[in-house]
């Protein structure tokens, strides 16, 4: 019997890991010339907490974001209809990726690939309901993003 591989979200190191990772995210997205403007206005007071249980989830974490705040069509919604630039975008996708320098998380090739696949996936997604009018179908199945990029056992919400 082989040995059984971490989740990401375990590997990198559960909720402390991503916490740490929403706030470096967020600073870097501060410190951004493109994306100061949108992090700049008053979030929800948890939003950072929001975020680490979100990515958190997606990467194999409890399933605090769907139970209590709706799932991944609830992320998309927020995010619907802003008008946002396809620059936007690439913006975040790299601040994303330097974030995880900033919060310490693993350095291997492997996990900073999977890495960098999932939020070029979820910017995409995000990005793709962000023109006004844009209806986000309700019970998207949350994503879970596994060292294989995303799975196929993905849940309604």
């Amino acid at each position: 019997m082989g040995d059984v591989r971490p989740s990401i979200y375990d590997y990198v190191g559960g909720e402390p890991a991503f916490t740490a990772f929403a706030s470096a995210l967020h600073e870097r997205c501060l410190e951004d010339p493109v994306l100061n403007h949108p992090f700049s206005h008053p979030a929800h007071p948890q939003h950072l907490e929001h975020l680490a249980g979100y990515l958190g989830e997606v990467f194999g974490g409890p399933p605090r974001y769907s139970q209590a705040l709706g799932g991944h069509s609830a992320m998309l919604n927020i995010h619907a209809c802003s008008g946002a630039e396809p620059e936007l975008a690439t913006r975040f996708i790299e601040c994303f990726v330097v974030a995880a320098d900033d919060a310490g998380l693993p350095a291997d090739d492997e996990f900073r690939n999977t890495w960098r696949e999932y939020i070029t996936w979820a910017a995409s997604q995000v990005h793709s309901f962000s023109e006004h009018g844009s209806v986000v179908p309700e019970n998207l199945a949350m994503p879970r993003w596994g060292w294989d990029g995303l799975r196929s056992d993905a849940t309604s919400n």
